[in-house]
């Protein structure tokens, strides 16, 4: 389906507020070290000099600790506390997982640090029998993963975040959220200390209090950044949120009251979620050029495959056959788990298909397959290692070619036109030209411009027989510092009828010291002749 927007946004709101005690008691769980239920455990981290509480389980908070308080002062509280150092890191990459395991309701998940998300379920709550269902069965699902949670949904970000922490659970409907918050602490906006303990000094306790003074008095005291802020906190307009991915072109889904776990499903869902995608963009006359299939275990491991595509793809055959040459390849294999509850596949990448006359052009047709079978080696070992060569407008020769991707670059590669070579003449560059010349040892040559008549290269002796040069190359004076000299190529062969291009770098006028002294140039074997 096109991804669109047609109603009024509706965003629902995540937090997970033991999040970092969670996942090590996670960690625990699966290693089989589980800890009683009565054994208060705390995350510490750093502030100004001093270990304070980061995060607390249920069993801690019972006991009257909470975030922010030294951990000298939670030890004097309970001798026996259990003492974890936060890992912020770890953290995140945990909320990053639960953000993909998300993304089983709606494509557009964003990021609400330290430990929320935002969902925006606009038009897709439907799907799961209405907003309540769906936030029933999200919930439901994380507590299970062993995660404490809380959610509300609302019209704007900031509404539904500021439920969230006060009255979890909470749906509003478009238009009432002012009424639904009015009674909530001002703390509750997240507008920072200062502003709140400002507002309480001005006898402005509940938002409700704020609300019902004039922006412009608001905004005279407190600055139009917190004005804004409770301005989308009681609906009156919102920012959008920041979604971690770009929404796809298109997506194609299959889910499943039981979960799928065998090659052959696997491979026969792709194959018809592939037959629905291409109907969507034929409609269009569009064709993919980027596909990615997101495979969602029913344990929250979310794993997601890539391919690119050199033309646009308008074919569900081909489609197929590029993720099974992708899914064979992978190093690390498919693992299905207790199985896949949904299959996701998204076009990324789309563009217009251009009809071409394919009948009476041959070329078109050898395009076609050379096309098609970059795309099913780049499907297998990556698209980075299947390189075409380009020329470039330069003489010098390590920048002379360039290589790129071949699946966005085989229509320049076909057309380019490469310096002619002179019949009956031996090539001027070597067949094999080394990424980094080599340092080879000349004890002397003919001067001031000469060849050397013998030099030593991989601790092997050569003795000079034939020389044809010099060439001489200066560099790019607009493109370098001056730093870089000028260099002198000879195509030399040796006795044993071995062929090589080297150079000297720098003339000898060029080649002086601060002191004016001559400096020894310095000889390399930049390629080999066959």
């Amino acid at each position: 389906m096109s991804a669109s927007s047609v109603n009024r946004r509706r965003i629902l709101s995540l937090w997970l507020p033991r999040l970092p005690i969670d996942r090590i008691q996670r960690f625990f769980g699966s290693a089989g070290l589980g800890k009683t239920n009565n054994e208060p455990s705390i995350v510490v981290i750093k502030e100004n000099n001093a270990l304070v509480i980061h995060a607390l389980d249920e069993a801690a908070e019972r006991l009257g600790l909470y975030i922010g308080q030294p951990l000298a002062n939670a030890r004097a509280m309970c001798p026996d506390l259990k003492v974890f150092d936060a890992d912020v890191v770890a953290d995140a990459k945990t909320l990053s997982d639960i953000a993909d395991w998300c993304d089983r309701f709606t494509p557009l998940v964003a990021l609400d640090p330290p430990h929320g998300l935002f969902l925006d379920i606009t038009g897709c709550a439907h799907l799961f029998g209405g907003e309540a269902a769906l936030l029933t069965t999200l919930v439901r699902a994380l507590a299970r993963q062993g995660f404490a949670v809380g959610a509300a949904i609302a019209g704007t970000s900031v509404c539904a975040r500021t439920l969230t922490r006060q009255a979890s659970g909470s749906i509003v409907a478009d238009g009432g959220e002012a009424a639904a918050i009015s009674q909530f602490p001002v703390s509750a906006l997240g507008a920072g200390e200062a502003i709140t303990t400002g507002l309480r000094r001005a006898g402005l306790k509940t938002i409700g209090d704020v609300a019902a003074r004039s922006p412009s008095e608001i905004t005279a005291r407190f600055g139009a950044r917190f004005s804004t802020l409770l301005a989308h906190a009681l609906g009156q307009g919102d920012a959008p949120i920041n979604p971690r991915k770009p929404l796809p072109d298109y997506i194609v889904e299959k889910r499943f009251a039981e979960p799928i776990a065998t090659d052959t499903m696997i491979a026969m869902t792709l194959s018809r979620l592939a037959d629905t995608l291409i109907a969507s963009m034929e409609k269009q006359g569009k064709g993919a050029r980027r596909l990615e299939a997101a495979f969602f275990r029913t344990d929250g491991v979310v794993r997601a495959i890539m391919v690119e595509t050199g033309r646009p793809v308008t074919r569900s055959a081909v489609i197929d056959r590029l993720f099974r040459e992708r899914l064979d390849a992978l190093a690390d294999p498919l693992d299905p788990g207790f199985g896949f509850d949904m299959v996701r596949l998204s076009a990324s990448r789309t563009e217009i298909v251009v009809q071409e006359q394919r009948d009476l052009d041959a070329h078109v047709h050898d395009n076609d397959e050379l096309a098609a079978l970059i795309d099913r080696i780049a499907a297998r070992i990556g698209g980075k290692r299947v390189v075409v060569h380009l020329p470039e407008d330069t003489h010098i020769p390590e920048c002379a070619v360039l290589a790129a991707p071949a699946q966005h670059h085989l229509a320049a590669a076909l057309q380019a036109e490469w310096p002619a070579r002179t019949k009956s003449e031996p090539p001027l560059r070597p067949l094999r030209l080394f990424d980094k010349p080599e340092l080879v040892t000349v004890p002397f040559a003919t001067v001031p411009d000469g060849p050397p008549h013998q030099f030593t290269w991989r601790r092997a002796k050569h003795a000079v027989v034939r020389v044809e040069g010099p060439e001489r190359i200066a560099m790019e004076w607009w493109r370098q510092d001056g730093r870089q000299l000028t260099r002198d190529y000879f195509r030399i062969e040796d006795a044993e009828g071995l062929r090589f291009w080297i150079f000297r770098d720098g003339l000898y006028d060029e080649l002086i010291d601060d002191a004016g002294e001559s400096i020894p140039a310095k000889w390399y074997v930049h390629g080999l002749f066959a």
